[in-house]
């Protein structure tokens, strides 16, 4: 299973999620407490990998101000997490992620019609657009036909409830922030301990 630790903010979590075979790092880009500036972005992503994806997640911000960031930071992938039109999304030439609130099993016609390579399902909006460690109801999307597009797990996942969720969905790739923190921190054990689970269940 492929693995996306979102909010990187520090070397030392991002080296560790790299250590134990994450697929994916997210910088925040909007308001969070998880917030990143692109020149701190960019001495992180400049210690990764070449291989690895490097998210740069974003909420209703302008084109103009991505573009910017994307060449400040080195970030190689662009999620909308906000209420980007298709048109938007449509308008960048790196890969797209667009995050989608699900609470009903009406709320998947929209991840089909949107043209996005890569669709991150989350959970219903709380204060901050993502990251609120609340978990929607996955039997939603079981044996679901999104077409062509790859599918992003996130919304609530941690290390008690992960090869359930996977089991359940059977996703392209599983996404987390604040499962593997402790006091609004990374926590290196739960980067670890998320991923060597990720990487071993089996569908």
């Amino acid at each position: 299973m492929k693995v996306k630790i979102c909010g990187i903010t520090t070397k030392d979590a991002a080296a560790c999620a790299v250590q134990y075979g994450a697929d994916a790092l997210g910088f925040v880009f909007a308001n969070s407490k998880r917030k990143i500036n692109p020149e701190k972005a960019k001495e992180i992503i400049d210690t990764l990998p070449k291989d690895i994806m490097k998210v740069g997640v974003f909420v209703n911000e302008t084109k103009e101000n991505i573009e910017k960031i994307v060449k400040l930071s080195g970030i190689n992938t662009i999620q909308l997490h906000g209420d980007e039109t298709p048109e938007f999304a449509s308008s960048f030439s790196l890969p797209i992620i667009k995050a989608f609130s699900i609470s009903s099993k009406e709320d998947l016609q929209q991840v089909t019609a949107f043209p996005c390579e890569y669709a991150l399902l989350d959970s219903p909006r709380g204060k901050y657009h993502g990251g609120n460690g609340i978990a929607f109801d996955w039997s939603i999307i079981k044996n679901y036909d999104f077409g062509q597009k790859q599918i992003i797990l996130a919304g609530g996942l941690n290390i008690s409830n992960l090869a359930e969720a996977i089991q359940i969905t059977n996703p392209f790739m599983v996404d987390v922030s604040s499962g593997v923190e402790t006091d609004g921190k990374k926590d290196l054990v739960k980067i670890k301990n998320f991923l060597q689970i990720g990487k071993t269940v089996h569908i």
